[in-house]
């Protein structure tokens, strides 16, 4: 069988969903996150997020929440797209200018809970289909003639020290949250309304890019601590959910990752004679220079919970990720499903190896038996194989000096 490698753009979009069309110009509701755009870049839509209801509306954009209740992909996606982008055009580096639809949007993205508002937009509301990989999908647009919040967001003290302090860089701010238990999702959202960073550096991210640079800013900061850690053993991790698993194949070595997701199932069938579709990327102990073309967003969401569980473990890897998309995931949710998904499998208990040969055996029958695939397919392509195998270790420059002398 032929192996293709396709891009996340190439990716088959699913069949048109049917959204509610009685959404209302006007209305009292509450909003549990912003939206910036990036088309148009510098100048973009930013937006809040409503689904048309007074209450509580927070676990409309949590998936930690959705991945600790098991919920399904059809209710996440009736969730999300009920809910309205109440949005105007934005420059990305006006973040000063005050009293206007910005402060709402700023104030959305810095509250622990959704926010109360009331929102007048210029027309109904109305759906334009856009199919994303990155982001948690949402429902109808609208242009926004007046948005106000009608009361105080619940904003958490740490998170107001850390956008207040504008001589503390984005990174670090970040960083910190997350080490005090913010969710990535709420991370991402500080930063795409430009609450941290240098007071001449903030600006408006793209909701899009800043999903990936808070997966990545956290990633590199593990990163650096599990370089210390002793190596590991082999081991194998296999979990997920919502149409998403992922085998994580542990090696005793230094850090290195790969990644590969591999599409079992689209619309278009890829078991055809085009061959097996897949994307791939990869990263040495040096780290990588240039963003993830291929698995994008996918490869630093993933990463993440592996990097996590190291450190849990106190113990330094190598690690092979495959990802396998089965036909359950038939509604793309955005790449916080890499993140929760890969993190169940380290939550499952690993299976430990004496050596190299056994985990790859056990892995290649498992996948076999689980999905009728031969991931040798895989494995001939991995670029950490080969640099394992070409690789020269201490230990061996250390018999080649012995039998040297003698």
């Amino acid at each position: 069988m032929n192996i293709h490698r396709v891009k996340f753009k190439d990716i088959e979009q699913v069949p048109y969903m049917q959204v509610r069309q009685n959404f209302k110009k006007d209305f009292f509701g509450t909003s549990p996150a912003p939206f910036i755009g990036r088309y148009g870049y510098p100048n973009v839509n930013i937006g809040v997020l409503s689904p048309q209801l007074e209450g509580d509306t927070s676990h409309y954009d949590s998936p930690r929440l959705w991945s600790q209740k098991a919920l399904p992909i059809g209710t996440i996606a009736s969730m999300r797209y009920g809910l309205v982008n109440s949005r105007t055009s934005w420059n990305v580096k006006d973040t000063r200018t005050r009293g206007k639809f910005l402060d709402v949007c700023q104030e959305v993205g810095m509250s622990s809970k959704a926010v109360e508002m009331e929102v007048n937009l210029k027309d109904q509301p109305q759906l334009q289909w856009r199919l994303e990989k990155e982001i948690i999908p949402f429902g109808p647009q609208g242009e926004v003639l007046r948005a106000r919040v009608t009361s105080n967001p619940w904003v958490d003290s740490r998170v107001e020290r850390v956008v207040s302090d504008t001589d503390l860089k984005a990174a670090p701010a970040v960083i910190s949250l997350y080490q005090k238990g913010f969710e990535e999702s709420f991370l991402n959202k500080l930063m795409s309304v430009g609450n941290v960073g240098l007071e001449e550096n903030r600006k408006l991210v793209p909701t899009r890019w800043s999903i990936t640079a808070v997966d990545d800013t956290v990633g590199k900061q593990l990163i650096t601590e599990i370089k210390d850690f002793p190596i590991g053993e082999y081991q194998c991790f296999f979990g997920g959910g919502w149409g998403n698993y992922y085998l994580l194949l542990c090696f005793p070595e230094g850090w290195s990752y790969e990644l590969f997701e591999t599409y079992l199932a689209n619309p278009v069938n890829p078991w055809s004679k085009q061959g097996l579709k897949y994307s791939t990327d990869y990263e040495s102990y040096e780290g990588r220079k240039q963003y993830a073309e291929e698995t994008a967003g996918g490869y630093y969401a993933c990463r993440l919970p592996v990097l996590e569980k190291m450190k849990e473990l106190k113990r330094q890897h190598s690690c092979l990720a495959l990802r396998f998309i089965t036909p359950e995931y038939n509604v793309p949710l955005g790449v916080w499903v890499c993140r929760e998904a890969t993190r169940k499998s380290t939550q499952e208990k690993p299976l430990t190896f004496g050596s190299q040969e056994l985990l790859l055996k056990y892995a290649q029958e498992f996948i076999q038996r689980k999905f009728g695939f031969d991931i040798s397919l895989l494995l001939n392509e991995s670029k950490l194989l080969k640099e394992k195998k070409e690789q020269k270790k201490l230990g061996q420059f250390g018999s080649y000096v012995l039998e040297t002398r003698e």
